[in-house]
């Protein structure tokens, strides 16, 4: 019989049987998170199918991060509802201002090779990047993994993601995601597992590894995994994939995914000048020390353009102390940027940096559909950090590779 894919290998382990892709398996979870939006709905469904306790309170996790701090009264009773009930089970609970879960939970541990995570955010895939199966579930599934620690699942197909090469300068893991999806589709692995390999994968850091495992979702997938030489699991040598698709990372350049889907791909040429009126650095895709220090070496010394406003929101709140330490605070302010509690609620819409009407946000966020930031009737480009720096600098969308000494030290 042919060898197990890691999403295969990983769900057998949990079903106690082989488990091959098409099969339905009842899987033990590993940890189970909820966050303040979608969590509470998770808690009273728990309640409403007669849970008492939940199955470990060791492997809950809650983070309240998407309205942190609550901006009005029905956010700060529904992260009320969380604290409590996490209080009275014993769970982990990260509160306002730690920062986004799918930062918070691989800093404090919560992400291991192997193991089975399920969540109330789509974004869940990120911690693939530790080799983790890691999926985002609705109120229900998340309540009776609550409830019974347990949950199906249909064994999903695997797709085989080869990175040949290297990255010409000035491109990142963010063009790289995009550029991806642009060429897949907002459908195109629709519950499918995707692996992605290569060399370059391996002179990369732990982040660059989280913002691609983090947007797989906007292909549709279940989940991913960023298999490097430290993941700490492997497939099978002779897996079978469903197809085995290859991109030459040479010929990868700084991209944007143009309003309002992620797949909406184009390189940065093509909308560069493009005035833009709001400016986003953050998020659970590029919110980590390492997108500060590239924009801190853009704008060093330098001031944004007249009528811009920069909003800047680090992942957690370790990162936002070392930005502190580093001195990046410092520079990003004095350049113009505004920073808030670490969080969602810039990239959601649920909290400040609604953009107004007409505007135009370029960010590195990971969703642009409408409405996405609080306002329907703006527009969202996504980029990666260096092209949203060079565009605060130049006030309109601008190629990175045009500031070649600012990129050549942030990159």
């Amino acid at each position: 019989m042919p060898g197990s894919t890691l999403a295969e290998k990983i769900l057998s382990t949990h079903a106690a049987k082989r488990a091959r892709a098409g099969d339905i398996v009842v899987c033990t979870i590993d940890l189970v998170m909820g966050h303040d939006a979608n969590g509470p709905m998770a808690i009273k469904a728990f309640e409403n199918m007669g849970g008492k306790a939940v199955y470990d309170p060791d492997k809950v996790v809650f983070v309240l991060d998407h309205m942190a701090p609550a901006p009005y009264e029905r956010a700060a009773n529904l992260q009320a509802l969380v604290t409590r009930f996490s209080e009275d089970q014993g769970t982990h609970c990260f509160g306002i201002g730690q920062g986004v879960c799918h930062q918070v939970l691989p800093e404090h541990g919560f992400a291991k090779p192997g193991t089975l995570i399920l969540g109330s955010d789509s974004h869940t895939c990120t911690y693939g990047a530790f080799g983790a199966f890691a999926t985002g579930a609705g109120a229900t599934d998340i309540a009776a993994a609550l409830f019974t620690g347990q949950n199906w699942f249909k064994v999903p197909e695997t797709v085989r993601i080869e990175l040949d090469g290297d990255l010409a300068p000035g491109s990142s893991a963010k063009d790289v995601i995009l550029h991806v999806i642009g060429a897949i589709g907002a459908d195109g692995g629709n519950y499918m597992s995707f692996e992605f390999y290569g060399p370059w994968l391996n002179r990369i850091s732990q982040a660059d590894h989280m913002t691609i495992a983090n947007m797989v979702v906007e292909m549709g997938c279940k989940c991913g995994f960023i298999c490097h030489a430290n993941l700490g699991i492997a497939a099978d040598p002779d897996a079978q994939y469903r197809d085995i698709i290859r991109f030459d990372l040479a010929k990868v350049e700084p991209g944007v995914a143009k309003p309002h889907t992620v797949d909406n791909y184009a390189p940065v040429s093509e909308v560069a000048g493009l005035p833009v009126q709001q400016g986003v650095i953050g998020s659970c895709t590029n919110g980590r020390i390492e997108d500060l220090r590239i924009a801190a070496s853009i704008l060093k010394g330098k001031q944004i353009a007249k009528g811009v406003r920069f909003l800047i929101t680090p992942a957690s709140r370790r990162v936002f102390l070392q930005a502190v330490e580093e001195g990046l605070v410092t520079t990003l302010i004095e350049a113009g940027a505004v920073f808030f509690t670490p969080g969602c609620g810039v990239c959601v819409g649920t909290h400040g940096g609604v953009p107004a009407d007409g505007d135009t946000v370029i960010a590195t966020t990971n969703r642009n559909f409408k409405g996405r930031m609080g306002n329907n009737k703006a527009s969202i480009y996504l980029a990666s950090p260096a092209t949203v720096a060079a565009s605060m600098l130049t006030g309109v969308i601008t190629d990175p590779r045009t500031i070649t000494q600012e990129v050549g030290d942030a990159l």
